[in-house]
């Protein structure tokens, strides 16, 4: 089978567990049917078991859907009624228990159901693929692999795709294309070793920081804020993760390592400390269960003291001096210090990070085919912002390589087993360059796969050392730059921090529209890295802005609408708006208020096709950019929405416009209120889009937008589009002079609705001011319901009640104070 011809029409989950019914969850994401298989209940409905955990899906958070609704497509099924539904199914992935035993036995009874060309996967986070095939009968070992899906599946990029002794290298192929473009996630081939790679390395870390942090007398919030964004990691660090995971998890993937690798130099070091067995057994399993090596109580949070074994207040940092060593750029010099600074935090970091160094070193050639499988499986994984072969080539690799090898011969290590021969090599610099990444089996560097789904990734997600090209440049201001690739279609990317709007962000996309207009087929705007936008640039000088997507996927989606308001105030700050504003030039900020709405109206009207290729946020004057693209193509994990009015603002750059002028194309002559409402409730709650699916739901995004799941193949898809529309003869749209309006009674009932909002305590005097700015804008203004208006009255409109807002003390106070404390104010 040629992996071009493998088509996957309906898929079936075995196990509804954690894993199996979220992966079922992601593959209904993808609108990929499938079949979710759970034992029979004992009483009453035989698919209890398997509805309950569909149903649990709706309630998870992060959810685990694109669309709460995306549950209902899931069918349900049990082993004892349903066996004959595997016949229908092009891919089998069994999720049930890590137990051999159960798994084998599972695969006893369903391989008689199997469809004659279906592929079959496991599920395993580290057992043994050659010995899973083994129970399957010789026909199905070709088509039997390993696909371990990282938790929580919708989020986590990494899929490691492990093959038997067996597996028909096609069949291979086919599984990973699928994988990449239908699932969007980032696939490493591992080989069958114990716990793969990125668990091997990944958790082999966390050991080791434990390990080092009893040895130094580090306290785990101490450990915790060394190790995570101090060092380009996750927030959630490396306790902070062990709980989020499960400490029963980790303890079972620590487990297998113990009992798998008898012979390994660094076994002694496959063991719990007593502490976190005394917790495992007294059932304080982490996060699931409000209790592990953090603990919250009321509103504080506290942190077990492994020698009271009692909770005490958290809040340990590193020390300022450690602290200054690790805000340095240069690795290299990073890491001398570290090495020779004799404060116990410094000896800390710098003891993991050789120990990491020295373990992928010893283990790659048995793990990985190259140092780019163990870098990019760290990186999509774990989170961290480069893995530990980039790390390590970062801060020089010989100097690096001397330094492990001198700690080695003094016994500072916790193995002495000596660096491989391949490392220590003359003239070696590290293990990544333009040409590949370094293989010991090779030994030599090695291309990226050549797969045909890798065509589609025009920018794959690079490493150190290979080259960042994008395109040739065409024009490039201070804001913005405007390149193609050798084809008809100009691409426009931001360059300013956070890829904020502010006048120069402005001035360039008018002027690559005005090139574009001339020279090319269309404009896309694409960023090269997320996010799309956090909208209008409250401040020029944006250096103080803080990181705007927590580096867990809980913390970002429990806590995105207060994120947004942050990041739309400081988008509203760097568009000189605020500056201006405490200066009282309140003309000043009109007029850039006038040319936002001019540049959304020309990327709606000029006369070539516009596409937005969004990923992560897209907020405020970010997500008024994308509705005003001929098409939008989004990732799943695209977030946007209308912000402003959390920091006591509306929308100005055409949103208010668009939510009137849809509102009534959607009515089509019916009521128009109903609509209209929906549109009102989103703008004056800042309701931010949960997914790109759930962007369209909302109506930031139109039936006609694409969704893409792999976000390194949105400009090769925002290119189809583009093409799309210029090959068909594109002409703009016609501006609409006749658009009905809901006017004064629709403001009425709006302001009604807020009043008893307002006597109930719900909502502010100020807040009861901003929905009634909204409410005036998208029912046209004081004018009879049904009234035509177009859309210069729209604008004229959302600009004069966005400059009376601005212009009063209390959305002075909110921006004032999102300024300062980065935290909402109620007045």
């Amino acid at each position: 089978m040629n992996a071009s011809q493998f088509v996957v029409r309906k898929t079936a989950v075995l196990g509804a567990g954690v894993m199996g019914a979220q992966i079922a969850a992601h593959l209904v994401n993808a609108d990929m049917p499938v079949v979710l298989f759970e034992l029979a209940a004992k009483e009453g409905d035989p698919n209890a078991n398997v509805l309950k955990a569909i149903d649990n899906l709706r309630k998870l958070e992060p959810s685990p859907l694109s669309v709460r609704a995306k549950a209902d497509a899931i069918e349900a099924a049990n082993y004892d009624q349903h066996l004959d539904l595997l016949k229908e199914c092009d891919l089998v992935i069994e999720a049930i228990s890590e137990r051999m035993d159960w798994k084998r036995d599972l695969y006893a009874k369903v391989a008689p159901h199997i469809g004659a060309n279906a592929l079959v996967a496991s599920n395993t986070s580290g057992l043994s693929i050659e010995h899973l095939s083994q129970a399957l009968p010789e026909p199905l070992r070709t088509r039997f692999c390993g696909v371990h899906f990282f938790n929580p599946p919708r989020y986590m990029h990494l899929v490691e795709l492990i093959p038997a002794a067996a597996t028909d290298p096609a069949h291979l192929d086919a599984i990973e294309g699928f994988l990449v473009t239908t699932l969007g996630k980032g696939v490493i081939r591992a080989k069958d070793t114990p716990n793969f790679i990125a668990n091997r390395i990944g958790v082999f870390s966390m050991l080791a920081t434990l390990y080092h942090a009893e040895g130094l007398g580090l306290g785990f919030d101490v450990v915790d804020d060394l190790t995570g964004t101090r060092l380009g990691r996750p927030r959630s660090a490396t306790l902070r993760t062990a709980d989020v995971v499960g400490l029963d998890t980790f303890a079972h993937v620590v487990g297998t390592m113990a009992q798998s690798l008898p012979d390994d130099p660094w076994r002694r070091y496959y063991a719990l400390p007593q502490w976190l067995q005394d917790l495992i057994a007294a059932g304080a399993l982490g996060q699931k269960t409000r209790r592990g090596v953090y603990q919250k109580q009321g509103d504080e949070i506290r942190v077990l003291d492994p020698g009271t074994k009692a909770y005490r207040p958290a809040g340990g940092k590193a020390d300022d001096a450690v602290a200054e060593i690790l805000k340095l750029d240069d690795p290299a010099r990073k890491l001398e210090q570290l090495r020779a600074s004799s404060h116990p935090q410094a000896q800390f970091v710098w003891s993991i990070l050789r120990d990491t160094f020295h373990y992928c070193a010893v283990h790659l050639e048995a793990i990985a085919r190259n140092a780019r499988d163990v870098d990019l499986a760290i990186r999509w994984g774990f989170g961290w912002d480069r893995g530990p072969f980039e790390i390590w080539q970062s801060a020089g690799w010989q100097q690096v390589a001397t330094w492990i090898g001198d700690d080695i011969a003094q016994g500072r290590t916790m193995a002495n087993v000596p660096l491989p021969a391949w490392v220590c090599e003359p003239g070696r610099t590290g293990v990544h360059d333009p040409q590949g990444s370094y293989s010991p089996v090779e030994r030599a560097n090695v291309p990226r796969p050549s797969l045909r789904v890798y065509r589609r990734q025009p920018f794959p997600d690079l490493l150190l050392g290979e080259p960042r090209r994008y395109g040739e440049t065409v024009f490039e201001n201070s804001g913005v730059r405007l390149w193609h690739s050798g084809d008809d279609a100009a691409v426009v990317s931001f360059k300013s921090r956070m890829h904020a709007i502010g006048e120069d962000v402005l001035d360039g996309v008018l002027q690559s529209i005005e090139i574009a207009e001339r020279d090319f087929a269309g404009l896309i705007i694409w960023q090269t890295e997320p996010p799309f936008s956090i909208g209008a640039n409250l401040k020029k000088d944006a250096a103080g802005q803080r990181r705007s997507e927590p580096s867990s996927v809980g913390r970002f989606i429990r806590k995105l609408r207060r994120e947004a308001e942050s990041l739309a105030l400081k988008a509203a700050r760097q568009m000189g708006v605020a500056d201006q504003l405490m200066a009282g030039r309140l003309a000043e900020v009109e007029k850039i208020v006038q040319k936002f709405q001019a540049t959304t109206q020309a990327l709606r009207y000029c006369a070539i096709p516009t596409i937005a290729a969004a990923d992560g946020l897209a907020l405020g004057g970010g997500c008024e950019v994308i509705m005003h693209c001929d098409r939008a193509v989004a990732t799943l994990e695209t977030y946007m929405g209308l912000v402003e009015a959390g920091v006591g603002l509306l929308p100005a750059g055409g949103g208010c416009k668009e939510a009137a002028l849809r509102a009534a194309q959607e009515a089509r002559g019916s009521d128009l209120f109903p609509f209209v409402r929906r549109y009102f409730e989103l703008i004056a709650k800042a309701e931010v889009a949960r997914s790109g699916e759930h962007a369209k739901a909302l109506g930031y995004l139109r039936g006609a937008d694409t969704i893409v799941m792999n976000r390194f193949e949105l400009l090769t898809v925002a290119k189809a589009q583009l093409r799309a529309l210029a090959d068909s003869g594109y002409r703009p749209p016609l501006k609409p002079r006749n658009i009905p309006v809901a006017g004064r009674s629709a403001i009425a009932t709006f302001q009604a609705f807020m009043v008893n909002m307002l006597e109930g305590g719900f909502i502010s005097e100020h807040d009861y001011l901003i929905g009634t700015k909204v409410a005036v804008v998208i029912c046209g203004g004081e004018v009879e319901a049904g009234s035509l208006v177009d859309e210069d009255w729209l604008l004229d409109l959302e600009r004069t009640h966005f400059m009376a807002l601005i212009a009063t003390e209390k959305t002075q106070a909110r921006i004032d104070h999102m300024l300062k404390t980065g935290k909402p104010l109620r007045n």
